[in-house]
């Protein structure tokens, strides 16, 4: 959800090979959060046999045929699933795509997927980053072989996100930039949950986390100029929002105020 202007790409996207390991298919439910959609990422070393699936996307019957459809097409099988986060948009379909490929599932709030180590699948290394903030599970996948970085929620193709309080922290959110934004010296690619994919991952973290130092700066205002109330800072910090964004106003701004009380 946008603010101060953000320079991300305005392209069509519509998914499909992004890098030599990434194949993105792109899940048929857009809408004002979901952008064009959940990014569903394949992922495989070149001339491997098995796949590496992150965020199957929503239980949508027509996605997971698109999913199928995509690894027959590129000769793999999936053997692993991995979630950027548990919400429904990235999660839901997971169960029955495991279900279908008798791949196993890993997600850090299940307690099988550990940050800080090393995900191999037939060859393809993943490094996992904690990037807790939008929600409080958030991970990011660094493919360095691609020099690519999966930031899942936490850096949208287009916009900002939202931090999802109570689940979502926004100083946590702010640690999990600062990391990226260290991570991103090595890398050339950053490939969202939703949104293209972006180059320039380092200016790309640097106008966020700017962008979130100026949002605080204007609630901050909001409250100098007498709001009290979340409602009040949202009609004063996002004025002229989008009524159907407007709750997830609300929750970013409920994460603000948090913080600064803190």
């Amino acid at each position: 959800m946008s603010g101060r202007l953000i320079p991300v790409s305005d392209r069509p996207w519509s998914g499909g090979r992004v890098s030599p390991r990434a194949v993105c298919v792109l899940a048929p439910n857009a809408s004002p959060m979901t952008l064009d959609g959940t990014n569903t990422w394949i992922l495989a070393e070149p001339g491997a046999r098995e796949a590496l699936v992150i965020d199957p996307g929503p239980l949508d019957q027509a996605h997971l045929a698109a999913i199928d459809h995509t690894v027959r097409d590129l000769d793999l099988k999936i053997s692993v699933i991995a979630l950027t986060h548990d919400h429904i948009d990235h999660s839901e379909g997971a169960s029955e795509l495991a279900a279908r490929t008798g791949a196993k599932v890993l997600a850090w709030r299940s307690r099988n997927l550990a940050t800080s180590q090393t995900l191999i699948v037939d060859g393809l290394e993943v490094e996992v980053l904690p990037t807790p903030g939008h929600s409080a599970d958030g991970v990011t996948f660094h493919v360095r072989a691609d020099a690519a970085l999966l930031t899942g929620d936490t850096v949208l193709g287009r916009g900002t996100t939202v931090v999802a309080w109570p689940d979502g922290n926004l100083g946590h959110y702010l640690d999990s930039l600062q990391l990226l934004r260290d991570t991103a010296a090595n890398a050339r690619l950053l490939l969202p949950g939703h949104g293209p994919s972006l180059d320039d991952p380092a200016q790309i973290l640097t106008d966020y986390v700017e962008h979130r130092q100026a949002r605080l700066q204007q609630v901050r205002d909001a409250l100098g100029a007498g709001a009290r109330t979340p409602d009040e800072v949202v009609d004063v910090v996002y004025a002229g929002l989008d009524p159907a964004l407007r709750e997830a106003a609300l929750l970013s701004t409920r994460a603000q105020l948090d913080y600064l009380a803190g």
